[in-house]
């Protein structure tokens, strides 16, 4: 049966790597919380779920947690430390189309923020 987790080179899976199709670790599943309240927050706004829009919704979040603010080239290379490998001309669209849907607000110092409507959605969760 074909596992797209497996090397498509021949070679096994590293050692140590469960292939189990859970979640077993703490990591993961955090992870998976916060994806689903940002699916949730999404869907509220009437937008898909996309990859590269959990991606960066996420990372403005974390930003706002650690009292930081992330333009465009903030939320790019928080990206791609986290080895996400997005464009940045990806990055700014969905910046924008975020803040066209009201999800985000481009604030006056050129960063990007949660409109406060959308933290209500997220704390209410």
């Amino acid at each position: 049966m074909y596992n797209s987790q497996l090397p498509t080179d021949g070679s096994q899976a590293p050692q140590g790597v469960s292939m189990s199709p859970h979640a077993s670790d703490f990591g993961q599943r955090g992870e998976r919380h916060a994806n689903d309240r940002i699916r949730l927050l999404l869907k509220s706004f009437g937008l898909r779920t996309s990859l590269i829009r959990l991606k960066v919704i996420d990372a403005l979040l974390v930003a706002a947690h650690s009292n930081r603010r992330l333009g465009v080239r903030g939320v790019h290379s928080q990206l791609l430390d986290l080895d996400v490998p997005l464009s940045f001309l990806s990055v700014r669209e969905v910046l924008k189309r975020l803040c066209a849907e009201g999800v985000i607000v481009f604030n006056a110092d050129k960063s990007y923020s949660l409109h406060p409507q959308a933290a209500a959605v997220l704390n209410n969760e």
